[in-house]
This record gives structure tokens, C-alpha cells and sequence, in this order.
């Protein structure tokens, strides 16, 4: 191998061009959805009602948040169950 090939841009094939483009774009949508997914709230309303299947609770008794770290998601729930 020539250093002068160093220079020379490797020509990707069509199929590695699309996932990088792919990529790009997944990452423009998980960036411009903010903090919560579009499934936030009918998550929240169907574990509710769930819940109230069971025991008395709250409108305002589920709580749904999501932590980022690096590229892991955990989703987190606060469920606020009350006292016999």
C-alpha cells in the first residue's frame, strides 16, 4: 500500500451508506422528542387504569419519567399506592 492511498476517500457501498443515514436520522428523532416519547401518555392512562382494577388510586396516582445514560434508557415509574 502507497502512503498516497491514505489520501484517497474508500468508496462505501450504497447499502453502508444507508445505515449511516439511517442512523442520522433515528438520532434527530430521539434528539428532537425532548424529554418524554409520544407513548408517555396513554402509557400513564392504561397503567392507571390497571391499577384501578385493583385498588382505589389517583388520577394523578402514576407517574412516568425516562433516564438517559450514554445509550442505555431505563424507564421509571412512581406509582403512588394508598394505605389501607
Amino acid at each position: 500500500m502507497s502512503w498516497l492511498n491514505i489520501f484517497r476517500s474508500e468508496k462505501k457501498s450504497s447499502a453502508q451508506m444507508a445505515k449511516e443515514r439511517l442512523q442520522v436520522v433515528v438520532a434527530h428523532r430521539r434528539a428532537s422528542r425532548g424529554d418524554h416519547p409520544e407513548y408517555f401518555p396513554n402509557l400513564q392512562r392504561d397503567l392507571l387504569k390497571v391499577l384501578q382494577k385493583y385498588i382505589q388510586v389517583d388520577d394523578d396516582a402514576v407517574q412516568i419519567g425516562i433516564e438517559r445514560d450514554g445509550d442505555l434508557e431505563v424507564l421509571e415509574l412512581n406509582i403512588t399506592v394508598p394505605d389501607k
